[in-house]
């Protein structure tokens, strides 16, 4: 009788293999996922104190930090605030920014609320318009406001003889504060755009069942809700005008009209023995009024529930009809984008390729590629070039994969230190420009082992000043688009034994990949026409487009400014162009 054996059935197709959990090397006992967060807070620690941290102890020390036997002494802030020149300066500040807030959001939320909310001609090309400007630096929008509006502008010559004068001074508060707004109106444009597209449409049905129309659902429905978005902005655009060096030192510098940041200019840069200590205390004194702007801004956003208005039964925003006012509305704003930028960008562009620049004379009988051919005749013009597009490149990579880690450990971890790396991340923006620029020269000069030297003077210096420059704008381009990324991907991998560093390079890398590529740009865009930490840092050989042009500005040589200008113009346009395509769809870009 046969012995029967029995055989273990055939492996099913349907059962999942066995899985080998990785291993992963814990040195010291810890994670390489811990190493990896603890290391990015470390990098960001650095980043963000090194400038702030010597600018606090040279503000209470009675000689330069790269010298020994220092004492500690208020003798600085007692100097600046009994010297009589310094209460004009803060007035004029404060005169500066407040007009400047003013303008911007004068010229921005009526064009955010017409075209966004109201049924306006050529729509989707007004709305491009809007905002371009923004990507135009603010020196080179003054470089072209002074050809065209200064006191021997093309327009200016040309309206005196029509009309026997000029009734605008460019050379004074009101002319710097008109020029910056035009380039900053742009920023609360989209804060005020966004927060229309997103809200919800059934508040202004309910307005119209109750019998008011288009106007009064306006001004007692839709512009009431965005006092969010503009606190906001307005607090980051006065901010800005208190930093910005640009404009202050193009118009009030020639007219004795001083400004916190042209303060320190003059008597840090052009000084010829400059007391340190002075300068600190004023460095000080524009960082915590630029960091109270901040605490204030959150503390009026603080009960922002009462302005939510999209909810989970949302509907679509409905187009309003104004008749008549919305091409009175077109008209303001071509006027905007046409005189406020075109034209001087465009006589910029046009001065680039003439010997002489005025309609006393024919500009077409001057037509020459003298100023290109001087450009990139002498090395060092050529060379602030290669230069700006170096610190771009390379910093734009940089701090836009700095950025991704941020969000990720921020965000995407359980690190208990998150909120601390997100802070990190975005405190730069209240530290302004120019005294990064004099924190980073204190700090390398302060720098242990003489490490300092190694850096002071180099592209390596301006990549770091301009990358913490950047930071932010590239932490808010990432962070929305990893948050709509589903959690149950990282579960997924971590129930499979991944770690939080194996999850990202192995499942989120590929989806956060657009989101690296749009901040790469944008990045790229915001350190090519970034300059005033440059001011202090740069060397001889470590020259760029901006410091180049404010040079060749002191010496006259228009020509070669608005060259240099140009190139600058057609560089952003492309890469303002490309940013485009790669964030077309994606509304908080």
């Amino acid at each position: 009788m046969a012995t029967l054996t029995e055989t273990p059935p055939p492996a099913s197709h349907d059962q999942p293999p066995e899985f080998r959990t990785p291993r992963y090397r814990r040195p010291l006992g810890i994670g390489r996922d811990q190493l990896t967060m603890y290391g990015v807070l470390a990098v960001l620690a650095i980043l963000v104190l090194a400038p702030v941290v010597p600018t606090l102890i040279q503000s209470v020390i009675d000689r330069p930090l790269y010298e020994d036997g220092g004492v500690l002494t208020l003798e600085g802030y007692r100097a600046l605030f009994t010297d009589s020149g310094f209460g004009e300066v803060i007035w004029n500040t404060l005169l500066f920014a407040a007009l400047t807030t003013v303008l911007s959001i004068v010229i921005a939320v009526p064009m955010a609320v017409v075209v966004v909310r109201t049924r306006l001609p050529g729509g989707r090309l007004v709305a491009l318009a809007m905002q371009w400007p923004f990507f135009i630096s603010s020196l080179i929008l003054g470089f072209g406001w002074i050809l065209m509006y200064g006191p021997a502008g093309f327009i200016s010559v040309q309206f005196e003889q029509a009309f026997g004068g000029v009734p605008w001074n460019l050379y004074s508060i009101p002319g710097m504060a008109v020029t910056e707004a035009v380039a900053l109106a742009p920023i609360a444009y989209v804060f005020c755009a966004n927060a229309l597209r997103q809200s919800d449409a059934s508040l202004e049905s309910a307005a119209q069942v109750c019998g008011a129309g288009p106007v009064r659902i306006l001004f007692q429905v839709i512009v009431p809700m965005l006092r969010p978005p503009v606190v906001y902005s307005s607090i980051l655009i006065f901010s800005m005008s208190v930093e910005t060096l640009s404009v202050p030192l193009l118009y009030g510098q020639p007219v004795g009209i001083s400004v916190f940041s042209t303060f320190l200019y003059k008597n840090g840069l052009q000084s010829v023995d400059p007391d340190y200590t002075v300068l600190g205390a004023a460095s000080v004194v524009i960082l915590l009024v630029t960091i109270s702007l901040v605490a204030l801004q959150a503390k009026l956003l603080k009960d922002a529930a009462r302005f939510v208005s999209v909810r989970g039964k949302a509907t679509r925003p409905r187009k309003l009809e104004l008749g008549w006012v919305k091409y009175v509305s077109v008209g303001f704003i071509a006027f905007y984008v046409v005189f406020g930028a075109l034209i001087p960008i465009l006589g910029l562009v046009f001065r680039s390729f003439t010997l002489i620049f005025t309609p006393l004379r024919n500009p077409f009988d001057f037509l020459t590629m003298k100023n290109y051919e001087t450009v990139f005749q002498f090395e060092s013009y050529r060379q602030s070039i290669v230069n700006s597009l170096i610190v771009a490149g390379v910093g734009s990579v940089l701090v836009s994969s700095l950025a991704v880690m941020a969000v990720m450990v921020a965000r995407r971890s359980t690190f208990r230190f998150g909120r601390a790396v997100e802070y990190l991340a975005l405190i730069p923006q209240s530290v302004p420009g120019i005294i990064i620029g004099i924190g980073f020269f204190w700090a390398f000069a302060f720098a242990p082992f003489g490490s300092g030297t190694l850096l002071q003077g180099t592209l390596g210096a301006l990549i770091i000043a301009f990358g913490l420059r950047a930071l932010p704008s590239a932490f808010g381009s990432v962070a929305p688009s990893i948050m709509q990324i589903g959690q149950e991907l990282d579960n997924a991998a971590r129930v499979s034994g991944a770690d939080w560093l194996m999850t990202f390079f192995r499942v989120l890398r590929v989806l956060v990949t657009p989101a690296f590529a749009g901040a790469l740009v944008l990045t790229f865009v915001i350190m090519l026409k970034e300059y005033s930490p440059a001011v202090f840092l740069s060397s001889a050989d470590s020259n760029i487009l901006g410091t180049t042009m404010l040079e060749l500005w002191a010496q006259g040589r228009t020509g070669s400014v608005a060259a240099l200008a140009s190139i600058q113009i057609i560089i952003t346009a492309v890469f303002v162009a490309l940013a485009g395509l790669l964030m077309k769809g994606k509304h908080h870009a």
